[in-house]
């Protein structure tokens, strides 16, 4: 029997999410995905897969998962229109493309960009909670950036993976990391002045993204030093970086396939 190939792209608020893979009794993306396909499908055979995982409260202004049917959609628009109608409010698809049996959205060649949204020195608003993390200490900004920029290009990562084991691969390439002003997101309760950890690369590992900026939290304190970085990052180096920054700053900003 003929398959059908769809590739849809979605963004979610993740705070009230348990990540994106299914779990017993916790709310998970994937189980809600899930229910509204079933129920807009009407009990039709189907399978969903993501790009990848999501850990719990991370957010996604640019995630993706693939479709398999065992019937073509005859009307993509509608379909789209559909499935939003029933989607929970803090999730939204944003379009839908077939593709060939090819394409496997997991080994398909990508790139991926996150942002962690923080700002430091007072306390916000709760309305800030759900996707931007505040450090209440005093943070050096300008050695911060420092720190980012020592990330990028290839590195020995091993550091920067949570419960890393001794076959994994930890050489790995960054194209950017960097910090920058926000200007992305606004909104009335927002503080006068935050910030943005900008990463970009092809693959990541567990937690390392939070484990980058927790590393540049402390450094911003006075806990680390750049030299304490440069060590790190050594090949076959064993530091080991144990503040992973909270998950409800981070968003996936982009995906992009590469054909």
């Amino acid at each position: 029997m003929k398959k059908y190939f769809y590739v849809i792209t979605i963004q979610y608020l993740g705070y009230r999410f348990h990540g994106w893979q299914k779990q017993p009794n916790v709310k998970t993306l994937h189980l809600m995905i899930d229910r509204t396909l079933n129920f807009i499908l009407d009990g039709s055979y189907f399978k969903s897969l993501s790009s990848g995982r999501t850990d719990a409260m991370v957010s996604a202004e640019h995630a993706a998962f693939e479709l398999f049917l065992k019937a073509p959609i005859p009307d993509q628009e509608a379909f789209l229109e559909l499935f939003n109608y029933n989607l929970p409010q803090d999730i939204r698809a944003l379009n839908i493309r077939e593709v060939d049996e090819k394409f496997n959205i997991i080994n398909h060649s990508k790139v991926k960009e996150y942002q962690y949204l923080f700002t430091f020195g007072e306390k916000c608003h709760p309305f800030c909670a759900p996707i931007m993390t505040t450090i209440l200490d005093h943070l050096d900004i300008s050695v911060m950036k420092q720190g980012a920029k020592l990330f990028e290009g290839i590195n020995y990562l091993k550091s920067y993976c949570y419960k890393p084991t001794n076959n994994g691969i930890y050489t790995r390439e960054m194209l950017c990391c960097e910090i920058i002003k926000n200007t992305a997101y606004t909104a009335n309760f927002f503080p006068e002045t935050s910030y943005i950890l900008r990463v970009k690369g092809k693959g990541f590992m567990r937690n390392q993204i939070r484990l980058i900026m927790g590393t540049l939290i402390d450094l911003g304190k006075g806990k680390l030093t750049l030299s304490d970085i440069k060590q790190s990052l050594e090949p076959e180096s064993n530091v080991k970086m144990h503040y992973i920054a909270p998950a409800s700053g981070l968003i996936l900003k982009h995906i992009d396939f590469i054909d």
